[in-house]
């Protein structure tokens, strides 16, 4: 989950929603990816589905089975979708998204993957409060 937190502080600092993805395979890291979709313009530009497009590079295939993903913040509805159809084995995900979050808080149906949920809370939520903290001061 650090490496994970690390990408979302390098997102919190490209001034996007800091939220961090990495998938592990065998105990290595094979991809690891940040919300970049302030940058790019791209509504789809999560975290996880990078994570995703760039672990199946990895591997070589669609199918991520036996990997696991890390992961700042409960996933959205579409990166819950895309996080089964990728045939993830774990997910690990540390804040929790009581409005948005699609594994846990609002879960969707067939969504078939083992979680573990609250991996390094505090710290995950603090870099989410932390930049929308900053965001509001800049507003006022």
């Amino acid at each position: 989950m650090s490496a994970a937190l690390r990408e979302a502080e390098a997102a919190a600092e490209n001034g996007d929603i800091p939220v961090g993805a990495v998938i592990v395979r065998n105990g290595q890291v094979i991809a690891s990816a940040r919300n970049t979709r302030e940058k790019d313009g791209n509504a789809v530009r999560h975290a996880e589905i990078t994570a995703i497009e760039r672990a199946c590079s990895a591997v070589g295939d669609w199918r991520l089975d036996g990997c696991d993903m890390y992961v700042t913040l409960e996933p959205c509805m579409m990166c819950a979708g895309a996080i089964s159809q990728a045939r993830l084995r774990r997910l690990y995900f540390g804040a929790y998204d009581r409005e948005r979050g699609y594994v846990v808080s609002n879960p969707i149906d067939g969504f078939d993957v083992e979680c573990y949920c609250g991996i390094m809370e505090k710290e995950c939520a603090g870099v989410l409060d932390e930049f929308f903290g900053e965001l509001r001061q800049r507003r006022d």
